[in-house]
């Protein structure tokens, strides 16, 4: 399966996506958002056998990673409401009125908040289904001080291959990627400095978002109120989502209406990398169930 990729302004911000297309008719469309440091791309193996399924998947660059444009005023739009914004923009401008949503971390909290429809109300009634790529209403705050530390200070080396290698170290969580994977992912996360050097290709300044809105992913409230499937694919090693609060959304919110499927995907910690088959079938599964 191959992708197109497009550009759209929402906000007032031009914002990256790619459009995998399935070859015959449309099913359904996913959208596929990444987390926090990441990109669009670390959607690609999930996009194509989604695609495979007859799906069309949408995987955005949040503003300030990626190609997507960086924001001008930081503190306003580094946070869940602007994102859920411009989600919403994207979808409006797509023609998009119904969708599942699969987040990657970050992206798991743009589609609870999005679902609830506290920011959003038109992605409430947009939001067929929601897959929680280890993510949860709340999160383990010793693993947000350890991804506050490296994604607010990103590294720069000279060379690519240093910057894959600080990749394979730093994301090694994400459990088994081919040496192609990781070399993809370093080529679609670099961008080079005015001096030459490699970095990682995000604005440091959305780092912001856990200073200027510290409670900004205590998300019980929007937990609670959602009325949708949801999966929970959580990282068997994970700091970020600790099995009690696992627990806890089972007791609750759609876990307590019968709505909630909890998964530990072996081998990995924050977040699966949704690139190995046993992954794809979880969520393609999930999916079709909810489409049917």
């Amino acid at each position: 399966m191959s992708f197109t990729s497009n550009y759209l302004t929402c906000s007032g911000r031009e914002v990256h996506f790619t459009d995998w297309q399935p070859a015959g008719t449309v099913r359904g469309t996913v959208i596929a958002w990444h987390g926090l440091a990441r990109t669009g791309r670390d959607m690609d193996e999930l996009a194509a056998h989604l695609a495979g399924k007859g799906f069309r998947v949408i995987c955005p660059d949040t503003i300030g990673r990626g190609l997507s444009q960086w924001a001008s005023n930081p503190k306003d739009e580094y946070c869940l409401a602007f994102y859920a914004r411009l989600a919403r923009e994207l979808l409006e401008q797509l023609g998009i009125e119904r969708c599942h949503w699969v987040g990657t971390s970050m992206g798991g909290a743009i589609g609870t908040v999005g679902a609830s429809g506290y920011f959003e109300p038109a992605l409430k009634a947009c939001i067929q289904s929601l897959v929680l790529n280890d993510n949860a209403p709340q999160l383990a705050q010793p693993a947000i001080e350890r991804i506050k530390q490296y994604a607010g200070h990103p590294p720069q080396f000279g060379t690519i291959a240093e910057l894959e290698a600080f990749f394979r170290a730093a994301y090694k969580p994400f459990g088994f990627l081919t040496d192609a994977q990781w070399r993809r992912l370093t080529e679609t996360s670099a961008r080079r400095l005015p001096d030459g050097r490699v970095t990682p290709h995000y604005d440091p300044a959305m780092v912001g978002q856990f200073v200027h809105y510290p409670d900004d992913y205590l998300l019980w409230h929007h937990y609670d109120a959602l009325d949708v499937p949801v999966l929970l694919l959580r990282g068997a090693e994970s700091d970020l989502v600790l099995r009690e609060t696992a627990e806890e959304m089972g007791r609750r919110g759609p876990g307590a209406r019968g709505q909630l499927q909890v998964i530990e995907v072996p081998d990995c910690g924050h977040a699966p990398a949704l690139n190995v088959p046993e992954q794809l079938v979880l969520v393609s599964e999930f999916i079709e169930r909810a489409q049917a």
